[in-house]
């Protein structure tokens, strides 16, 4: 390894105290030392094909967001609050736990959580894929507009809230009220579900969803078997006035 050196005013990311291997464009940022702002910024000014490695991550927050260049991040160790947020492209692979707001508002890409996620996990996400390995807790994925998550374990209540468009395959059990109030978002899950929310209902697994939902096993390195889960999604009653829902005063 070599330190980069460079004149106070050179790029950003000079300053995170970043260190290329021998590999010209592959690098390793210890953040024991390193401000998460700088490595960001740097992250930013990265370009196609880079590989970036991140140690003593310790659990900060808004690690490896907004990320705009296909580059490979690893971070190895906890991250906290929104990492990997509004990515773009790329691929993020967390080597531990995610906080609060895991990939939120992610548009391309892959974030890759190798062992659990905490609330809100890819929260308004646009596209690409979000496999979190372990479990994630409540109020996964919602408010999706587009975005795939695999999570291998379970998840917690008010999960695909207001889900508007992507997919939600569950290895494990949902929690409560799954699926409140979702519009054309496809949940599957493998295991028990304690309750479906407002207008969320079982529905048929076709041919079409069996071959859907094994493509995207195999795209998290799963090998469930499409077979063993159900699909939920909208009854559509909700998507139309009824006289009986409004209140007179």
């Amino acid at each position: 390894m070599v330190t980069l050196t460079a004149p106070e005013t050179s790029s950003p990311e000079s300053s995170t105290a970043a260190r290329r291997s021998t590999t010209q464009d592959t690098f390793v940022v210890d953040l024991a030392g390193s401000p998460v702002r700088a490595f960001n910024q740097a992250l930013h000014n990265a370009v196609d094909g880079q590989s970036w490695t991140v140690t003593n991550p310790e659990g900060k927050h808004s690690l490896a967001v907004g990320i705009n260049a296909d580059v490979t991040v690893t971070v190895e160790g906890h991250a906290g609050y929104y990492a990997a947020g509004m990515h773009q492209k790329g691929d993020v692979t967390i080597n531990g736990n995610a906080g609060v707001g895991l990939a939120e508002n992610i548009m391309s890409g892959r974030v890759h959580v190798k062992g659990d996620a905490s609330q809100s996990a890819a929260a308004t996400g646009h596209g690409g894929l979000v496999v979190i390995d372990g479990n994630a807790s409540a109020r996964c994925g919602i408010s999706m507009k587009g975005v795939d998550i695999v999570v291998g374990g379970n998840i917690g209540h008010m999960s695909a809230f207001m889900a508007q468009a992507g997919r939600l395959v569950v290895c494990g059990d949902a929690g409560e009220a799954l699926g409140d109030s979702i519009y054309e978002a496809r949940i599957y899950v493998k295991g028990t579900v304690a309750s479906l929310g407002a207008d969320c209902i079982e529905k048929p697994l076709k041919e079409e969803h069996l071959a859907e939902l094994g493509e995207l096993l195999a795209a998290a390195g799963r090998t469930d078997n499409p077979a063993d889960f159900k699909r939920y999604g909208s009854a559509r009653n909700l998507y139309h006035f009824s006289v009986h829902n409004s209140t007179s005063y």
